[in-house]
């Protein structure tokens, strides 16, 4: 197995769920203002709470979005992010576990000054559960709507899968562009992932494109539940992205969606562990996967 498909697990202290659990994705339309963004999330994750979630999840720089010199400056080593800290208050107050979707963190690596784009997954104590860093990044020239991006100049890749046991099932970690990579997915199946997350900043153009196709393709494949919440309109001058969140059954049905028009809001789902295996009883293909060689 390859360094970047080998898995990590983090037990948490809870059960595996017997029946069903209500979740929460929050879409959000983050700015260079970190703590209005996070006032708003504090806000949207009170409604997911009083909605009866036990987990909720965030898009992908939920916290902040700004131009490339401004996100690093805001990006601090995560003992001492403001974010981190306001994130496990929110948790222990409302309850609930938190998925922050992603934060950019400073890595303390005198070698490689670049940044980790990093999730974390707070318990209903405050206390994170689970780290994963993107391992996938975005480099691309120039987009159809003018905009270009080169993540590899700003962030180091992750090197290493996570999944985590949570109120609502197993669930596999990933980040937006990690969605085109389907290796990783069944990397996280294979592992006992019965929920995906993909918390996402997708372009307009890709989003139109093949943001539906991708994640309901990654239900299918891993014949699990994947939770998409994503960054929607306009972030600064020159930065849109898609919206869209979306929930998405193990059969590849799109269960719950907040329309781009929606801009920011919560959207609900009940996870019923059983469409996991019913999934996987009538397309067997995790177990009937093969080695094979390469050409």
């Amino acid at each position: 197995m390859t360094r970047n498909t080998a898995t990590h697990s983090a037990a948490a202290d809870n059960p595996m769920p017997a029946g069903v659990v209500r979740v929460a994705c929050i879409q959000t339309t983050a700015t260079p203002d970190m703590a209005g963004g996070l006032d708003r999330i504090d806000d949207a994750v009170g409604q997911a709470a009083a909605g009866g979630a036990a987990l909720a999840m965030l898009p992908e720089m939920s916290a902040m979005l700004a131009p490339g010199p401004e996100q690093r400056a805001a990006a601090v080593v995560e003992d001492d992010h403001p974010a981190v800290g306001r994130f496990a208050a929110i948790a222990r107050r409302h309850g609930i576990w938190l998925h922050c979707g992603s934060l950019a963190v400073a890595t303390g690596d005198a070698e490689d000054d670049r940044l980790a784009n990093r999730t974390l997954v707070f318990d209903g104590q405050g206390r994170i559960a689970a780290r994963y860093d993107k391992i996938h990044l975005f480099d691309v020239g120039d987009l159809a709507d003018g905009q270009s991006y080169r993540e590899s100049d700003r962030y180091r890749p992750g090197d290493r899968a996570v999944v985590i046991d949570t109120p609502a099932g197993r669930m596999g970690l990933s980040i937006c562009y990690d969605l085109r990579f389907p290796a990783l997915y069944q990397a996280l199946a294979t592992a006992g992932a019965t929920i995906i997350a993909i918390p996402s900043a997708f372009t307009v153009p890709t989003g139109r494109a093949h943001w539906h196709a991708l994640i309901r393709a990654r239900a299918i494949e891993c014949g699990a539940w994947v939770m998409a919440p994503a960054q929607t309109g306009e972030h600064y001058p020159g930065r849109r992205t898609y919206g869209h969140s979306l929930i998405v059954d193990p059969w590849g049905r799109v269960v719950a969606e907040a329309a781009e028009e929606t801009g920011e809001t919560v959207i609900f789902a009940d996870i019923d562990p059983a469409a996991v295996t019913d999934a996987r009883a009538k397309v067997p293909s995790l177990s009937n996967r093969r080695d094979f060689l390469a050409p």
